[in-house]
């Protein structure tokens, strides 16, 4: 079966897929407003995300991605100020598993953030990551 493709949408026609509106709601949930993640980032967010479940990825799957992308994108103080310590704390367990392990979803998500410019300074100097590309 062919997997549902995201949409933006298009001059208010066509509405954004419900893959992004729940990405975009995620995002808001962890203080990140989803007009700062350029849409083709959002969009690469989905479909590595639909790489990861067959089908349409379930509700509970965009809370920790919007978690593990909102820390990278505002940092370790501003997103710990906002979501918590404990969330603060899990996410960079979270990072520094997926820099050990080199694969999987969480850690295509910080390689995205890298790539596209995006990551926090800060983030980059605390896990010492670094790119080619960058």
């Amino acid at each position: 079966m062919a997997r549902r493709r995201s949409s933006l949408g298009f001059l208010g026609i066509f509405g954004r897929s419900g893959d992004l509106r729940q990405l975009d709601e995620a995002l808001r949930a962890v203080d990140l407003h989803p007009a700062l993640v350029p849409e083709g980032v959002k969009l690469t967010i989905v479909n590595l995300m639909k790489d990861r479940w067959p089908d349409e990825p379930p509700a509970r799957a965009y809370p920790p991605v919007a978690q593990l992308f909102g820390y990278c994108l505002n940092g370790p103080e501003a997103f710990g100020g906002v979501n918590g310590s404990q969330l603060a704390a899990d996410v960079e367990r979270r990072i520094e598993a997926a820099l050990d392990a080199s694969d999987g979803l969480d850690a295509q998500l910080i390689l995205l953030a890298l790539h596209a410019r995006l990551i926090n300074r800060e983030v980059v100097e605390r896990f010492g990551l670094t790119s080619e590309q960058s």
